[in-house]
């Protein structure tokens, strides 16, 4: 596995891929790698013949107070693993290497940037439109590799490449789970033991809103107000949003017409984690 810090030599390797005819496919992530990552690379290789994994904590998507100084990192563990999974090439820059110190152009995610994760974390997906734009620019994949769990995201990133003309494919993976239902998360590392069992209720109140909707329940708010109640029964957990929304504009629902997704946010603790389900009527 090739280990590259800087866009020149990004260009050079997928240059000399591309000469050989092979498909490139980009995995971008934050490092702090687990099973859900990994997931993401092995259905990258399984359907590309070059695989460049990125590794970079964002600064631009971080607020004031969030988490980027402790952001979980451990780039010789990460590296390892990659290469285990026949990882062509890790692209781990610096922040001056992505950011020129008088940077000003950014990307703007439009209304669906200000929903959810948005009204919660003003300007954080300017910073991730960004620097996946960036990303791609740079690798220039055939395809690009992302996880459900951060379902706003995805749609927003799909959208995004979509309206700007980018030529890239957007690949979604699934949720990779562990086996209570906690969705896997590098941050998932913050939570000490009683939060640990805690942090399932994310994963439960998303089950009661499906288990509802399976049974004939189509009033979307009803599904909503189901998983507030059952997160407000949990001490350690402070809820910041539950709601059933449109799978592709993200607004909220009122009847389950079309398959939706539930998006639920909440802090445990001082550890603030997300999560989504689809959800479809019965």
């Amino acid at each position: 596995m090739e280990r590259l810090a800087s866009k020149e030599e990004v260009r050079q390797a997928i240059g000399a891929a591309r000469r050989e005819g092979k498909r490139i496919a980009l995995v971008p992530t934050m490092g702090a790698l687990h099973e859900g990552h990994l997931s993401l690379v092995r259905a990258a290789c399984s359907r590309a013949d070059y695989v460049a994994v990125s590794i970079f904590v964002n600064p631009a998507q971080f607020g004031a107070g969030e988490d980027y100084e402790s952001y979980p990192r451990d780039m010789a563990r990460d590296a390892g693993l990659l290469a285990a999974e026949g990882v062509d090439a890790l692209f781990a820059p610096s922040a001056s290497v992505m950011y020129a110190a008088d940077a000003e152009v950014t990307v703007d995610p439009g209304p669906l940037g200000e929903l959810w994760e948005g009204a919660v974390r003003p300007g954080h997906f300017r910073g991730v439109c960004t620097v996946v734009a960036k990303l791609l620019s740079i690798v220039r994949p055939d395809l690009a590799f992302f996880d459900e769990k951060d379902f706003q995201q995805l749609v927003i990133v799909r959208r995004m490449v979509r309206d700007l003309d980018l030529a890239v494919r957007v690949e979604a993976c699934p949720v990779v789970r562990e086996h209570d239902g906690l969705a896997l998360s590098s941050r998932n590392a913050y939570l000490a033991a009683d939060e640990r069992a805690a942090a399932t209720v994310l994963y439960r109140a998303l089950r009661s809103a499906e288990t509802l909707a399976l049974g004939g329940e189509c009033d979307a708010p009803a599904l909503a107000d189901a998983m507030r109640e059952l997160v407000a029964c949990e001490p350690l957990a402070t809820l910041d949003y539950a709601a059933v929304v449109d799978r592709v504009t993200l607004a909220e629902t009122d009847a389950l017409e079309a398959p939706a997704r539930a998006l639920i946010a909440a802090r445990i603790g001082a550890t603030r984690l997300i999560d989504n389900l689809a959800i479809e009527a019965g």
